[in-house]
Order: C-alpha cells, then sequence, then structure tokens
C-alpha cells in the first residue's frame, strides 16, 4: 500500500466446481485500500505458506494392488506431467508418500475415486 501500513490479508485455497482455485484478498486498516487476488494456479510462495500454517495432507491408496497403470494415467492428467513424472508420482502415492495442500491432494483422490481407485486425502 502507498500508505505505508504492513497489511493483513486472508486467503483460500479451495476446490471449486471440480478445479482448484485460490483467492488472497486484503484491506488496509490506515487507508482503506483493499486488493483482490484470484487464481487457478497456486503462487509458490502462498503455497508454501499454506503448507507452513496448516501442514501437509498425504495422498493415501488403501489397496497398494491397485492397477499402477490406471494410477498413472488419471495423475499424468491430472498434473499435466509426462510419462516419466507420472511414473515417480504414481510410486509415491502407491507408497502414501506424495503429500501437498490439502486442497491439491482431494482434487487428486476425486480424480482417481473417478477412475474406480479408492483413494483419500489425509493429513496427520
Amino acid at each position: 500500500m502507498d500508505c505505508g501500513v504492513r497489511l493483513e490479508w486472508w486467503g483460500v485455497h479451495g476446490l471449486v466446481g471440480g478445479s482448484l482455485r485460490w483467492d488472497v484478498e486484503s484491506v488496509c486498516s490506515a487507508c482503506g485500500q483493499a486488493t483482490a487476488d484470484c487464481g487457478q494456479d497456486l503462487p509458490a510462495r502462498l503455497r508454501a505458506r499454506l503448507l507452513a500454517e496448516h501442514g501437509p495432507a498425504t495422498l493415501h491408496v488403501p489397496n497398494p494392488s491397485v492397477e499402477r497403470v490406471t494410477v498413472m494415467r488419471v495423475l499424468r492428467a491430472a498434473l499435466g506431467v509426462g510419462l516419466t513424472e507420472a511414473k515417480a508420482v504414481a510410486g509415491q502415492a502407491l507408497a502414501g508418500a506424495f503429500s501437498g495442500t490439502l486442497p491439491e491432494i482431494e482434487y487428486l483422490a476425486r480424480k482417481l475415486r473417478g477412475a474406480g481407485v479408492d483413494a483419500v486425502a489425509v493429513r496427520y
């Protein structure tokens, strides 16, 4: 802000209509100027802050004998990654080691459930 006061801001990251969205807004307590920002791709600085404040969620696939090819196909499409990265992410997911923000992981779990794979987002 032009007045030099330190801002407090509020934000949310969630699933809206099946898509990941984020919104941030602030209002200056001194001059009343308001700002808002939003989008689909969460900026790295906001993602890091959310993870630091709320902790990560982990993608859990209870049945490790699930068809790995199905998991790779879903993750590849959902994450927009190549085959090599999809294979690595699938391995992490099946081992219970793939994590992110709760909305990111719930998004992937929903995509997997839509393909017939039992998957949940878990926060420990």
